[in-house]
C-alpha cells in the first residue's frame, strides 16, 4: 500500500452487509441516471478516467471463450497511469501477470516467456485466447459507464434501490448479481459481476475492495 491514501474497503465476504435483493432493471429513469451521477462522483469516476483515482481488488474470477476456459484468483491493481492484473490457477499453477505504464505493457507467466507490447489487451488475448476489455473494467467493476467517445453511449438499468443491474456498452453487457455495502467506505460497490460479449465471458466474484 502507498502512505497518506485510505482503504475504500478491506471487507471479506462473511463481513459484508448485503443490500436488497436485485430487482428487475429500469432503463432510462432519470432518477436512475442522477444516482449514477452521484456514484461516479463518489468514486471519483466522474470523467470517465477508469484508471483513476488509485484503486485495487482481489477476487475470484472464471473466463470462457466458448472454446476454452480457465478460473482462478484475480488481483487488479491501477492507479497513476499504471495498471497490474494477476491471474492465477493455484489447481494448475499456473499465472500471468500483467502490467502496464507509460512506457508499455509486459505480459509474463505463459509459455512464451516475456511479451512486450503497446496494447496490453491484445497482449493477453493472444496469449491466452480471452478477451478482456482492460480499459473499461476499471470503471464497469465498480458499476460505472466507460467513456463514451471510446467504448460509445451506455445504457444503463437500476434496480429499485437505484444501483446498476446492467450496464450495456461497446458490445459488452455487464450484469451485477449482488451489491454489498463496505462498512469503512459506506458505499455500495458490486460483489458478484458478470461481462459477456458474444461468446467471450467473463465472471468476477470480488473479496476486498481498496486503495493501493
Amino acid at each position: 500500500m502507498r502512505p497518506g491514501l485510505a482503504l475504500l474497503a478491506a471487507a471479506c465476504l462473511g463481513g459484508c452487509a448485503s443490500l436488497p435483493p436485485p430487482a428487475s432493471p429500469d432503463f432510462g429513469s432519470a432518477s436512475g441516471e442522477a444516482a449514477q451521477r452521484t456514484r461516479a462522483a463518489a468514486l471519483g469516476l466522474q470523467a470517465h478516467a477508469c484508471g483513476a483515482p488509485a484503486w485495487a481488488m482481489t477476487g475470484r474470477f472464471a473466463l470462457s471463450n466458448g472454446r476454452d476456459g480457465g478460473s482462478g484468483n484475480i488481483e487488479w491493481t491501477q492507479g497513476a497511469g499504471e495498471l497490474r492484473l494477476l491471474l492465477s490457477a493455484p489447481i494448475t499453477r499456473q499465472g500471468w501477470l500483467l502490467e502496464r505504464n507509460r512506457a508499455g505493457a509486459t505480459l509474463s507467466g505463459g509459455p512464451q516467456g516475456r511479451l512486450q507490447g503497446d496494447d496490453a489487451g491484445r497482449l493477453l488475448r493472444e496469449a491466452t485466447g480471452w478477451e478482456i476489455p482492460l480499459d473499461a473494467l476499471g470503471c464497469w467493476m465498480r458499476g460505472i459507464e466507460a467513456d463514451p467517445a471510446q467504448f460509445g453511449a451506455p445504457r444503463t438499468g437500476v434496480g429499485a434501490d437505484l444501483l446498476p443491474r446492467r450496464i450495456e456498452q461497446g458490445g459488452w453487457v455487464l450484469d451485477y448479481d449482488d451489491w454489498r455495502t463496505d462498512p469503512f467506505s459506506r458505499l455500495p460497490m458490486p460483489h458478484r459481476i458478470t461481462a459477456s460479449r458474444g461468446t467471450d465471458r467473463v465472471k468476477v466474484l470480488v473479496e476486498r475492495w481498496g486503495l493501493e
